[in-house]
């Protein structure tokens, strides 16, 4: 149906964030689910709502959002990740697009994402504005990306919004820490699988320069003690992406020996 949208959702043992995401998209017009076989409580909270519940085994960030949005039956398909929520004012923004027949101008809308970390909104930095591109055409958009940092790309015109998508992160460093440990090596495997070559340069200038574009250039240091936190974890995250990578061509070298 022109102009209808359908909320994709991917979860795993998300019973913390759930259902906090699904109120915020219940004026969609229809909901879908695809949930990696949850061990929580996180389908009992789905089932609650008039959605869509499909399981699947993880495919990947992008293979999983490729799946779902062939699941949707809408026109326009917006991705929304568990631990996010639809503002208000971006609900209220969309809607303004959607009854006017502005829509029919574009293929996809973009905004920005406000983090919600440790107490504490972040506003500068690597976090914001993030701006992400979640509201497209079914026909004229598809996940693209890297493993993890999943994209979307579209073929057509883009209008930027201003009203934000919440994302709350972690609820504490152990979950960070848990985090960076596990993109980093998703990360390094897909270097590793184009062949890349870890450096010492790399070990030593790229996560001190991701701390200095993090904290000084991007100003995370406005966001005070918080975004010293994020600038020192970007930075470890980075080091220890490519000191996985490093380690991955040594033992692929000992193994061709």
């Amino acid at each position: 149906m022109a102009g209808s949208i359908t909320a994709c959702i991917i979860c795993f043992n998300e019973e913390h964030n759930i259902r906090r995401c699904l109120e915020s998209v219940t004026w969609t017009d229809e909901i879908v689910i695809m949930d990696s076989y949850s061990t929580d409580n996180t389908l009992t909270i789905c089932k609650e709502y008039e959605a869509r519940v499909y399981q699947h085994e993880w495919l990947g960030y992008i293979g999983q959002k490729t799946l779902i949005q062939g699941k949707a039956t809408s026109e326009w398909i917006f991705f929304v990740d568990a631990d996010e929520e639809v503002s208000a004012e971006l609900r209220e923004e969309i809607q303004r697009q959607f009854s006017s027949g502005e829509y029919r101008r574009w293929s996809g809308y973009e905004f920005p994402r406000l983090v919600r970390f440790l107490g504490k909104w972040i506003r500068h930095g690597d976090w914001y504005p993030d701006i992400k591109l979640r509201l497209f055409r079914k026909e004229q958009g598809r996940c693209a990306g890297i493993e993890p940092h999943d994209r979307v790309a579209v073929d057509g015109p883009v209008r930027r919004l201003h009203a934000p998508l919440y994302h709350y992160t972690y609820r504490n460093i152990h979950e960070q820490m848990e985090s960076l440990n596990k993109f980093s090596t998703i990360s390094a495997q897909e270097l590793f699988k184009r062949k890349r070559q870890a450096s010492p340069s790399d070990l030593l200038f790229r996560p001190m320069y991701r701390f200095f574009k993090c904290f000084i250039l991007k100003r995370g240091i406005a966001d005070g003690f918080h975004g010293l936190l994020i600038a020192m974890a970007s930075s470890y995250g980075t080091f220890t992406k490519y000191v996985k990578l490093w380690e991955m061509n040594r033992r692929h070298g000992e193994d061709d020996s």
